[in-house]
């Protein structure tokens, strides 16, 4: 399945904003982050889904398969017994990329203590990249902050869509060509 401009997925994990008794704060947070510093034209979906291991191995299956370039899930990576995110996301991934989620703890802890207690991380499914991302609209840009000038690099190397970022928000880094 070839499409003409990158796609992203936004996946909010919450049992009460999936039962519409919570407004979904982590997705339109995360729209508006990427729409804020991503210059290429992107395809952007959101999906709400229950908290759980397997609701979330299969909807990140289902957006894997549709060819997903990147894919942002939020909620979901605390200690809680519902805090299943990790869980289903390493059922799906092929590569996890454990550095993504020591910088985005590293960027939070400078803002709350509790940063610690965050078991987000990142990794590849096929030419999909999945990071997991805290729920809360500002701690979701303190983390996409931290970790964002690799991503379009990170896209090219496994052969997903072609994104790049406004400059004066966040420098996408790409080696030079040798």
């Amino acid at each position: 399945m070839s499409h003409s401009q990158p796609r992203a997925a936004i996946v909010t994990v919450s049992d009460r904003a999936s039962r519409g008794e919570y407004e979904d704060k982590g997705g339109p947070g995360c729209e508006d982050w990427l729409r804020g510093v991503v210059t290429t034209p992107l395809t952007i979906t959101r999906h709400i889904i229950p908290d759980g291991r397997e609701s979330v191995a299969g909807m990140l299956r289902t957006l894997v398969a549709q060819e997903a370039d990147l894919i942002l899930i939020t909620g979901g990576t605390g200690p809680a017994p519902r805090d299943e995110t990790p869980e289903g996301c390493a059922d799906v991934i092929e590569k996890e990329l454990a550095g993504f989620g020591e910088e985005m703890r590293r960027a939070s802890l400078r803002e709350v203590p509790t940063a610690i207690l965050s078991r987000q991380s990142a990794g590849i499914a096929g030419k999909s990249l999945i990071i997991m991302v805290p729920g809360k609209p500002s701690a979701i840009a303190t983390c996409l902050n931290a970790v964002f000038a690799a991503v379009p690099y990170c896209l090219d190397l496994i052969g997903a869509g072609f994104i790049d970022t406004d400059p004066a928000k966040i420098t996408s880094f790409r080696p030079k060509a040798k």
